[in-house]
């Protein structure tokens, strides 16, 4: 049975203040939103994957050098990791994250590290939705001939893992203008956040706008997270953190001049911000 969990009475009070002005919401999401649907983090076991005799960390996999030398292989890892994603349902956290933009509209803005598209699975509009690390549902041209992104068809998945790709498989993932390979639309260990992209300038100009930051299920380990959480503290936001565990972002809120962790699942706690901003927007 679930911990019955309330806000902060100073939270629910800044939330109240924050419903009556103009101010904007970043909710920044990382791996801990999607482990609550049982998604497991790549950088785990799950991510280790075999060529040939050898095994590989994700690191490795994960970069622009290893798709030019085995793109077969890297597909078929990526494969089975939509598989998994495809296999998992958003939950209560990425539910109340859509219910935070049906409140507040253009208020509200979510910048996401996550790949596996389970946030604009619940309801989460692509136009407030920054996915920064790319969605593992897409890809585009590896030569940048110019084609748009392209959505994989739904059965481009792979069920088990260690299967080498089909030949049909193999024609799926060619660009549909220049047949040239095509490749996971999501950023490498190998390369660097861009706005065509990923939404680089976009996500720092959220940032420094933000009145209030929420921070969910991340550690921090990639550059641009914190570079928000940065701008944010240093332009005065108020930060809230929801972490199971202590990590940069909850040092941040202590360092904010009204700052939070929330000590538990997204699910137990972003439901009672959609509860609290829907109550002061009166009736």
């Amino acid at each position: 049975m679930r911990e019955t969990r309330q806000l902060p009475a100073d939270l629910e009070q800044q939330l109240a203040k924050f419903r009556a002005d103009e101010g904007r919401l970043v909710v920044l999401t990382g791996a801990g939103i999607s482990a609550e649907s049982d998604v497991p983090t790549f950088r785990g076991k799950e991510g280790y994957w075999v060529v040939g005799s050898r095994e590989y960390h994700p690191q490795e996999m994960a970069t622009h050098a290893m798709f030019t030398a085995q793109p077969g292989a890297v597909w078929a890892w990526y494969l089975y990791r939509r598989g998994v994603c495809h296999r998992a349902e958003p939950n209560a956290g990425h539910r109340a994250v859509v219910e935070l933009e049906r409140l507040l509209g253009e208020r509200l803005l979510l910048i996401t590290q996550n790949v596996d598209g389970l946030h604009l699975r619940a309801g989460s509009s692509l136009g407030r939705t920054f996915q920064v690390h790319g969605n593992i549902d897409f890809a585009r041209c590896d030569a940048g001939c110019g084609e748009p992104n392209w959505r994989l068809p739904q059965e481009l998945v792979k069920a088990e893992r260690g299967t080498e790709l089909s030949e049909h498989e193999r024609q799926k993932l060619r660009c549909p203008r220049c047949e040239g390979w095509g490749r996971p639309h999501v950023l490498w260990f190998d390369e660097c956040y861009d706005e065509a992209h990923f939404r680089f300038h976009s996500s720092i100009e959220a940032a420094v706008a933000a009145e209030i930051l929420v921070v969910v299920g991340t550690s921090g380990a990639t550059n641009l997270p914190m570079q928000v959480g940065q701008l944010a503290l240093r332009n005065g936001a108020a930060i809230v953190d929801i972490n199971p565990e202590p990590n940069p972002f909850s040092q941040m809120a202590q360092a904010a001049e009204r700052g939070w962790h929330l000590q538990g699942p997204s699910g137990d706690f972003l439901p009672l911000f959609v509860e609290v901003l829907a109550r002061a927007a009166g009736p």
